[in-house]
């Protein structure tokens, strides 16, 4: 079958790698992809919101299936575009609904949905402009450090962890009074801070079964020891040392079940994937949030774990009959490291000429933000340039891997974290 694959990052090359190995698959096209995707497929050039160019081009081009990468044209409704239009309703495309995807799209509807469900997270409260003076009083009744997050999307960036009060108080003024994130910040959650260890657990749903995929650890900050800016991930692990079968089992049972049957109980379309972070807090899961499709750069580790073929979990996934399938997984531990632009999160330079990509040979070389330019040369154009997998029996080879490939993909202004991993060793 054609499948049109939507996205341009790390993520989607790595889902495009899974596609290529598809036996069903005929034609690959990856919107708008990127230099790495043009191994995979046909990049085309197509943006991810204009549903109405990408109605045109699944017609014209006998696009049976849609794999839906980024959560922008999810919270946007492409899903509900396919289904409400005649010509496209058959076509399979995985990812939720405009209301599925709004767990993603508000952390507000996110909490209350946990909250209707018993699903286990932080206490919370959410303020507006109007209401700022009670969200001041809120952020006096907890202990430091306090959690600001941004209601809407804001690209991974809408979330602060602050030491004092009085600069909690501050960022909040600058949110809701500011709009510091946009849109994004005209509601803002305060939160509970929980202690604890991070992890990224990755569910297949058709609405009513479900496939546990490998989890990720992924690393926010740019600098190393977790100092910095929060970035988009700078890299990730899996499987994830402590997350041992007692440990998944509660994550099963306290998180993934009641998640799929109150979206079922609600009737929400849903068949895509979903993505819970949680909280490890003393052996026990609590969610930080939910996102409607698969991390970057977890993505970038978890995907290569799949032995199955990925078209059939989507097509099983779409026809709501994922229960007929096996996931096989790749025991071994698979380790990525993000490759950045120098000055990311921030500014940075684009238009690098990067060398040394095809003399990787022990690892999986992953396109976050590249093109290629005039000379038909891969160039930087984004802020996580190039994300390096490699696989081993263990995690201290695997990180050996890696980071050896690393070495041998120069530009003049990479930058990455020499820490990935260290903490689980």
């Amino acid at each position: 079958m054609n499948i049109l694959l939507l996205g341009s990052g790390g993520r989607e090359h790595a889902i495009a790698y899974k596609i290529a190995q598809s036996s069903k698959l005929s034609q690959l096209y990856v919107a708008p992809g990127n230099a790495g995707t043009l191994g995979c497929g046909i990049n085309v050039n197509l943006n991810v919101e204009d549903f109405e160019a990408i109605k045109t081009f699944v017609l014209e081009n006998n696009v049976e299936m849609v794999v839906v990468g980024p959560e922008a044209p999810l919270v946007a409704g492409v899903v509900d575009f396919f289904k409400n239009d005649d010509s496209l309703k058959n076509i399979a495309i995985i990812g939720p609904s405009k209301q599925g995807a709004e767990l993603e799209g508000s952390k507000d509807y996110a909490k209350a949905f946990m909250q209707r469900y018993g699903i286990p997270t932080a206490r919370y409260n959410t303020f507006t402009k109007e209401t700022i003076e009670e969200g001041k009083n809120f952020l006096r009744s907890l202990n430091p450090p306090y959690v600001l997050k941004a209601d809407g999307l804001a690209a991974g960036k809408g979330v602060l962890i602050l030491d004092s009060l009085e600069e909690a108080e501050k960022e909040l003024a600058e949110m809701l009074e500011n709009a510091k994130f946009g849109n994004a910040s005209a509601k803002v959650l305060i939160e509970e801070y929980l202690k604890g260890i991070e992890l990224s657990v990755f569910v297949l749903t058709d609405g009513e079964h479900y496939k546990i995929l490998p989890e990720a650890k992924d690393y926010k900050r740019i600098g190393e020891g977790d100092t910095g800016l929060n970035t988009g991930g700078m890299g990730s692990v899996s499987p994830v040392p402590f997350a041992d079968k007692a440990f998944m089992q509660k994550v099963e049972e306290r998180i993934v079940v009641p998640t799929v049957e109150g979206l079922a109980k609600e009737k929400i379309d849903y068949k895509g994937f979903i993505f819970i972070g949680l909280m490890n807090v003393n052996g026990d899961p609590y969610v930080i949030e939910y996102n409607v499709r698969m991390g970057d750069p977890e993505t970038e580790s978890v995907f290569p774990r799949i032995q199955s073929d990925v078209v059939e979990l989507f097509s099983h996934t779409f026809n709501g009959t994922l229960d007929k399938v096996t996931l096989e997984i790749n025991p071994q531990v698979a380790v990525c490291v993000m490759m950045v632009a120098k000055g990311y999160p921030e500014s940075y330079p684009k238009g690098d000429v990067i060398k040394g990509i095809d003399s990787v040979c022990d690892s999986l070389v992953f396109h976050a933000g590249t093109k290629m330019n005039a000379e038909n040369q891969v160039v930087a154009n984004g802020g996580r340039v190039i994300c390096v997998t490699s696989f081993a029996d263990n995690l201290q080879d695997a990180l050996a891997k890696s980071y050896s490939s690393v070495e041998k993909i120069e530009w003049e202004n990479k930058y990455y974290r020499r820490d990935i991993g260290k903490d689980l060793l």
